[in-house]
């Protein structure tokens, strides 16, 4: 049996096999970066190591420094988790070679699905159908641009090796091909050292359904059924569940026994995740990840498995635990992935300190975390925060249960996908099941968030406003005036007139102004200053941290809020509003840009410069690729004109907001 573990990993898949293995009995080593010293894995890990700068290339993706930790420390097994290094060959034999046991399977196995042209080639062998499109060896820029003719549009680019979305492309027309292959060979190279791509006739509404399938030493293989991970974006998943809604059990069992047979044919040994494109009642291979996948937490919790435990056992030699004709499906399970980004924003990656962080509790919910509250988000890694699972008797009850758990999660600090979230759960095409891949290109409209807080909610951030600087103004008066005296009261009080006061709240970019007046003991707020439109509010009772009791208009609620200087955060019926208290003589917004110049959208690293200063460029034209949390964004030309000035190279750190080029336009 294994004794001492190291991870290779981080996030919330460290945090993740560090729980199992110390239920298993077995002593954890976590490995961590600069950037990660406080991370929450080493925080749990019984020993943590650095291994290096926060460039995963120098750090998590070194598997000489990963194998002289092991050494050093007495390890005798790595498991990789999931990302990094998890199907990298080279490494699981370099493991195998220093006497270590790799929690993975075999290198020939790695190698013979993790390029996607020979698995391809393997797949139709083993009778397995697979999507129409080029897997051929010369890969030349020339070769796949005829072969992209011949496929016909739309198609999509995809790297050979490597998976979780990185470096794909769909193109829908001849003359964006060009610069589509040179930006997913670009990502692909970064992501995976490989830039190898191969080309797949883009199906227009497929599901994406795949097989979680499990193989030990001993010639058993089974499969714990499928999960359905349509809703993407990005072609990185979103939101799973299993079993997938509306497949029927012939349909599942022939997903089943192809993926079992993908295994076997390629003497598969360990966890690995099948995926196929399923349109109607057809289906085609189109990888498979030799590796645990992120949303594997949904098979457990349809299975009752766990399946980081049989990984363990897999690898010290034992036979699995259970046979195909004892696995059953029981209930129904959803996954929701929690992300550092922006959806309102084309999903940009968001950093940050995590002031706030509750997750929701209750029967059927469960929360595997990579981040605590106090933790910084930077722009190193993967932007997720935690995957929010739910458990239910039917999809019914998983889909309520996820409902409400999005509702009382609480984030403060970076900006989320939880509106998002919370919009796809809530939508009637989604809950009645069988979604597509194009769910979220669909219906743009769930990742944007209302510009308009409601008036409820400004009214209650007038409140907060109130409260607080009635707060201070008695502190303050306290301390120079006796005690009990009327001079130290902060109520706006005036001679024969109601207190009156006009409040200047900013949020999304807009202001608006709420009229608060003082009446005996009495509070009023309104838009206006008419009393038909003011209405009674106070806090009840305030014991609670970041929790209030208030009423409002004769209604109670229970409320969560934030305070940091003039910006007030209050959560109203599970959505965050963000209030900036503007006083007389604030300067609106944040600083400005010299005019002309085109700046980077979020903070990190310039790894594509396509311009010179003085080069004359038409609209649209690609002119930086800016890269942070393994996702490119391309800075282009906002119309035809001339680079006066180029402000950084590759390789050089940006912060967001920062001035990349500058930007002539014609008079």
């Amino acid at each position: 049996m294994i004794r001492k573990l190291l991870i290779a990993n981080r996030g919330e898949i460290a945090c993740r096999i560090i729980a199992t293995a110390r239920d298993l009995g077995i002593e954890t080593l976590a490995v961590y970066s600069q950037a990660d010293r406080e991370a929450r894995h080493v925080r749990l890990a019984d020993t943590a190591v650095c291994i290096g700068e926060p460039a995963a290339a120098r750090s998590y993706l070194d598997g000489a420094r990963l194998l002289q930790v092991a050494a050093g420390h007495g390890a005798d097994a790595v498991h990789p988790g999931y990302g990094f290094l998890a199907e990298n060959a080279d490494f699981a034999q370099a493991c195998e070679s220093a006497g270590l046991i790799f929690v993975g399977p075999p290198a020939a196995a790695i190698r013979a699905m993790g390029s996607k042209r020979e698995a391809k080639a393997r797949m139709i062998a083993a009778g397995v159908p697979v999507v129409p499109g080029y897997h051929g060896d010369d890969i030349s820029d020339a070769r796949l641009r005829r072969e992209a003719q011949a496929i016909g549009w739309p198609l999509l680019l995809k790297p050979s090796a490597g998976g979780g979305g990185k470096g794909m492309r769909v193109v829908t027309q001849a003359q964006d091909f060009d610069e589509a292959l040179a930006a997913a060979r670009r990502e692909a190279r970064a992501a995976f050292g490989d830039d190898t791509m191969l080309l797949e006739k883009y199906l227009q509404a497929p599901r994406h359904i795949e097989v979680q399938v499990f193989a030990d030493a001993h010639g058993n293989v089974v499969h714990l059924f499928e999960r359905d991970c349509s809703v993407q974006r990005r072609h990185q998943k979103v939101l799973e569940e299993a079993p997938a809604p509306g497949i029927s059990d012939e349909l599942r069992a022939a997903l089943g026994e192809a993926a079992v047979a993908a295994a076997r044919a390629i003497d598969y040994r360990g966890a690995g995740t099948v995926e196929f494109i399923v349109e109607d009642a057809d289906f085609h291979f189109m990888e498979m990840n030799t590796r645990l996948q992120v949303e594997h937490p949904v098979t457990e919790m349809i299975t009752g498995q766990d399946l980081v435990a049989w990984q363990l056992q897999v690898a010290a030699g034992l036979p699995l635990p259970l046979r195909q004709a004892d696995i059953r499906i029981d209930g129904h399970a959803l996954e929701a992935r929690l992300y550092a980004e922006d959806p309102a924003r084309g999903y940009l990656p968001s950093t940050g300190h995590l002031r706030r962080l509750h997750w929701p509790q209750g029967h059927g919910v469960r929360i595997d975390a990579g981040v605590d509250e106090g933790d910084v988000i930077g722009s190193h890694y993967d932007p997720m925060l935690a995957k929010l699972i739910t458990h239910g008797r039917d999809r019914a009850e998983a889909l309520a249960r996820m409902r409400r758990a999005l509702a009382a999660t609480r984030v403060l600090g970076v900006a989320t996908n939880l509106s998002l979230l919370r919009n796809v759960v809530g939508h009637e095409d989604f809950a009645r099941g069988g979604v597509s891949t194009g769910f979220l290109a669909q219906y743009p409209a769930l990742a944007e968030v209302s510009p308009s807080p409601p008036r409820e909610a400004r009214l209650l951030a007038a409140l907060l406003v109130v409260r607080r600087a009635a707060e201070q103004a008695a502190a303050q008066a306290r301390q120079i005036t006796p005690a009990g005296s009327p001079w130290a009261l902060g109520d706006g009080w005036r001679v024969n007139l109601p207190g009156r006061e006009r409040l200047q709240l900013e949020a999304a970019g807009q202001s608006y102004q709420v009229v608060v007046e003082r009446v005996g003991g009495e509070l009023r707020l309104g838009d206006g200053g008419d009393d038909e439109a003011m209405v009674s509010a106070r806090v009840i009772d305030d014991a609670a941290p970041g929790r209030l009791a208030v009423e409002l208009d004769g209604r109670l609620l229970q409320l969560d809020v934030d305070v940091e200087g003039d910006v007030f955060t209050l959560w109203l019926d599970g959505h965050p509003w963000r209030f900036t208290h503007r006083r007389p003589g604030d300067a609106a917004g944040a600083g400005h840009t010299a005019p002309g110049s085109l700046t980077s959208p979020l903070p990190g690293q310039v790894i594509a410069v396509n311009v010179t200063a003085g080069q004359a460029v038409e609209a649209g034209a690609a002119l930086m690729v800016v890269e942070a949390m393994k996702m490119e964004h391309v800075i282009r030309a906002p119309a035809d004109g001339t680079v006066s000035e180029v402000k950084f190279t590759v390789g050089d750190r940006v912060d967001e907001g920062q001035a990349l080029l500058v930007f002539d336009t014609p008079e």
